[in-house]
């Protein structure tokens, strides 16, 4: 079934700001919210629906990728199997909406629980967009303790249910008219008691570590480019699901070449005979020894010669760049005598004078001193 628009499910214009955004789901969850239909699987539905249609319009960047390619940027959709992780997400909007009133749902403290993300940046040499290849990266990042396989208990005990607050992770508090509901203090919200912590990890279930993972990079990626890897980050916890990696590519410059997405760049310095005459000269070029290049009789400093396909390659497509060859001509500040012989006989022949009797500065002044 074809997903419904974003925009669409919380009733909102495009244009809408945050806040806009912000109470028209306030309005939704508080009609649909499970405790206020019990077994109504449609309200329990279109309350996902509002959920996964905020989780997107909320978040900035996430919105802006869902505006110029809609669903399919959002690799399908970031729809919700588990109320729980509703709950956990957006537990500030339930909790102004059914705080105090014995609505709100709790997430269950011992339940498994998704481990964080992590990112790191990779310098990557520029070979690499050229070619693709593999790079190994060293991650530093919490993972699950050994020695009590994650449970932050010694071996051969076990944490215990929290007498104060049952398991439940929260405990209530009455003031006059009004129940205030926080963290237990005895267990940290964690529902369980370590007695006896484990002696390598503290009683955290997770000690830290450095992990050396491969990162294949593909041709064509630009400084700045961020590349996933699913499962790579943090362990979760009871059993829950890792996180995710995120490498943030970090391109290295090349010694000739200047970029612009999969365009090259390159300033090629000539001799002003080549520049007049015309010649032809061999270039450097990706991906090959080198290029054999005509320069046009009469080049100007400055003029450009595009070589199409000798580019980058673009990332995903079966497509490259173009090189952009930039002329350069070069007056040499030495010349031989017999150069300087050469030279003023071709400024004779073409009528140019080199004894500064009347050159451009005398036809400059002529031009803008009053006639008499």
């Amino acid at each position: 079934m074809e997903k419904r628009d974003y925009y669409e499910i919380l009733d909102v214009e495009k244009s809408a700001s945050g806040s806009e955004i912000k109470k028209a789901y306030r309005k939704l969850a508080m009609k649909n919210h499970p405790d206020r239909n019990p077994g109504d699987k449609a309200a329990e539905e279109r309350f996902k629906e509002a959920s996964e249609a905020y989780s997107v319009l909320s978040d900035e960047e996430k919105r802006q990728r869902y505006d110029r390619f809609g669903h399919e940027a959002m690799g399908g959709g970031a729809g919700y199997g588990d109320m729980n992780d509703i709950f956990s997400n957006f537990g500030d909007i339930f909790s102004d909406l059914f705080g105090g009133f014995g609505g709100q749902r709790r997430r269950d403290p011992n339940a498994p629980t998704r481990g964080n993300d992590l990112q790191m940046k990779l310098s990557v040499p520029f070979s690499y967009v050229v070619h693709g290849g593999e790079l190994n990266a060293e991650v530093p990042r919490q993972e699950s303790c050994e020695t009590c396989s994650g449970s932050g208990a010694r071996p051969g005990t076990s944490a215990s249910t929290c007498s104060a607050c049952h398991g439940r992770g929260q405990v209530r508090h009455s003031q006059g008219l009004f129940t205030i509901q926080s963290a237990c203090h005895r267990c940290g919200g964690k529902g369980k008691v370590i007695q006896n912590p484990c002696l390598r990890c503290r009683g955290k279930g997770t000690v830290k570590n450095r992990k050396t993972v491969n990162v294949k990079v593909p041709p064509g990626v630009a400084n700045g480019n961020r590349l996933r890897l699913s499962g790579e980050g943090e362990p979760g916890r009871n059993g829950g699901t890792s996180g995710d990696l995120f490498i943030v590519l970090q391109v290295k410059d090349h010694e000739l070449f200047e970029r612009d997405g999969a365009d090259l760049h390159l300033p090629l310095p000539i001799h002003y005979v080549q520049a007049a005459l015309g010649s032809s000269v061999m270039i450097p070029v990706l991906n090959e020894k080198d290029y054999k290049i005509r320069i046009a009789a009469g080049t100007q400093h400055g003029d450009i010669q595009r070589i199409r396909g000798k580019g980058l390659p673009m990332v995903n497509r079966r497509a490259s760049g173009d090189l952009y060859v930039h002329f350069q001509i070069e007056v040499p500040k030495k010349l031989s005598r017999r150069e300087k012989e050469l030279l003023r006989s071709l400024a004779q022949e073409a009528g140019i004078k080199t004894d500064g009797k009347a050159g451009l500065f005398d036809k400059l002044k002529d031009l803008f001193e009053p006639k008499s």
